[in-house]
């Protein structure tokens, strides 16, 4: 098993993904829970092609972190 980071990020009116080591593989749908469906299919469906081939799988780089800020009042 193999875990990447997925960012998630929510629009005006939608949800879209991204991988930050898997470059180009993203997603858009109406919810989180639809895009979080579609990326790992779209993630499945990169690393089937890249296998297909002969390319090297990438190994996870990125994660993601909070940083937790105080504002001034």
């Amino acid at each position: 098993m193999i875990t990447y980071t997925v960012i998630f990020e929510k629009g005006p009116s939608s949800w879209g993904a991204y991988v930050p080591d898997l470059p180009g593989v993203i997603a858009t749908g109406i919810s989180w829970e639809e895009v979080e469906v579609l990326i790992r299919e779209a993630i499945e469906f990169h690393l089937e092609g890249l296998n297909e081939e002969g390319y090297p799988i990438p190994k996870p780089t990125s994660f993601a972190g909070v940083a937790e800020i105080h504002p001034a009042p």
